[in-house]
């Protein structure tokens, strides 16, 4: 386990410290970093979230500890299914499967969702950037409901209530490291593969 100083620090604060570099090395690449953004990289950015998600999203519905996730999964495919997809075929690919665990804490769970959510916040940033761009593709799961502000200020606070104390930090923080590192693995055999445009448009 990482060594990550928790002492007056507060749950937000601890994990922010101890996925800042993850973070960094996904905002630099993840398809829609590119300097150029068009829709077939739109389309391998949701394949690559999707392919993260849908594993996240099961392994969390067996518990009742956790906060349930919303709909992101369906805003995912209904982009991809939308009409400005058409004949952006996948190229085959395997991709390393993230193992969730059955036997971990609550703690663990909350740090996952931190990633989780904490995507959506980024996601709002990159619908004003690729909004007018990508049209007439409506950029569903970026786009969200709305402002993602008041949603993830209402997970914050929740995180604050049930993640307390120097262990269930250092779990949450747990969590969240291999939340990120499941997406990296995933996002460093996407790249390897080379890009999905020379295998099926």
């Amino acid at each position: 386990m990482e060594e990550i100083s928790t002492v007056e620090q507060d749950v937000l604060a601890a994990l922010r410290e101890a996925t800042a570099q993850r973070h960094a090395e996904l905002d630099a690449g993840t398809p829609l970093a590119a300097a150029e953004v068009d829709l077939r990289a739109y389309h391998d950015h949701l394949r690559l979230l999707e392919q993260w998600l849908a594993p996240i999203q099961d392994w969390i519905g067996r518990f009742d500890d956790a906060p349930r996730l919303p709909a992101y999964l369906d805003a995912i495919r209904e982009d991809l299914a939308h009409a400005a997809m058409a004949g952006m075929a996948d190229a085959p690919r395997g991709g390393p499967a993230a193992a969730w665990p059955a036997q971990c804490g609550p703690a663990w769970r909350w740090g996952v969702c931190y990633v989780v959510e904490g995507s959506q916040l980024g996601g709002a940033v990159l619908y004003k950037r690729l909004a007018e761009k990508l049209a007439p593709h409506p950029l569903g799961y970026l786009r969200g409901a709305g402002s993602p502000g008041p949603r993830w200020q209402q997970f914050i606070a929740a995180l604050r209530e049930h993640v307390v104390g120097a262990r269930d930090i250092a779990e949450a923080c747990e969590g969240a490291r291999h939340a990120f590192d499941s997406l990296i693995a995933l996002n460093r055999a996407r790249s390897a593969a080379g890009p999905l445009s020379q295998a099926g448009q």
